[in-house]
């Protein structure tokens, strides 16, 4: 067999390579030696110089796959060897394909002439060209207010209205919900909230209502109207 040298730097990866030596035996490509073409790969890759093994890492990987292929394409009627014929053969006809393509698109652009000037100086205008509505702007600037002011330390005065507002119990809630009902002035839930109070008041009040009719004091109607249990004796 012809002593093929060569380095690896000048095939662009191991597709490359195998096709320059399938070329290099005149082998016909739909119909490879499988297992001498993979014997001269490997031998060439195992020349290859300590200081290229990092450089040369994805034509190591082939060798390591061809290896692995020909185990299989030594065992007598093997379907994985022809399995692995067929997408190895495959994979070097499209890679050939593109080959020839990318060298015609090289030949053509070889025929049309290149011009390259140097890169000319703009002047560049850094006013703000756009124009907007009156009210976009409007909005913009109270966005940016807005978070600026939400920035600042709240003061004191912001926490007065919520510190010194009355507390109201749910006990004298309660004794409110009862003398409304004895005395008729409240027949219906929504009388006992009124839209004036605190929602202090207003929490009070659902509070005491639950309670209420949890311990059985009180009943709420389908229609909202309220009535009072009467207590027999002993309750």
């Amino acid at each position: 067999m012809e002593q093929i040298t060569f380095k690896l730097e000048e095939f662009e990866g191991p597709l490359d390579l195998l096709l320059h030596l399938i070329t290099q035996n005149k082998m016909n490509i739909y119909d490879i030696e499988i297992v001498q073409l993979i014997d001269q790969y490997v031998s060439i890759v195992n020349r290859l110089p300590a200081h290229q093994m990092e450089s040369a890492s994805e034509f190591i990987e082939m060798a390591a796959r061809l290896v692995q292929m020909k185990s299989y394409f030594l065992l007598p009627k093997s379907e994985e060897a022809e399995r692995i014929r067929e997408e190895l053969t495959g994979m070097l006809i499209e890679y050939s394909a593109c080959k020839r393509a990318a060298q015609q698109l090289q030949e053509l652009s070889e025929q049309v002439d290149h011009t390259v000037r140097p890169p000319m100086e703009m002047e560049f205008d850094e006013k703000y060209q756009l124009r907007h509505d009156i009210s976009l702007l409007e909005q913009a600037y109270a966005a940016v207010e807005g978070r600026s002011r939400r920035r600042q330390e709240p003061l004191q005065q912001t926490f007065e209205p919520l510190t010194t507002a009355p507390f109201v119990s749910v006990t004298s809630r309660i004794i409110h919900v009862l003398r409304g009902l004895m005395t008729g002035r409240v027949q219906r839930l929504r009388e006992l909230f009124v839209k004036g109070g605190s929602r202090s008041q207003t929490v009070a009040t659902f509070l005491a209502v639950l309670e209420l009719v949890r311990a059985g004091r009180i009943v709420i109607n389908e229609d909202e109207s309220l009535s009072m249990k009467k207590r027999t004796r002993g309750n």
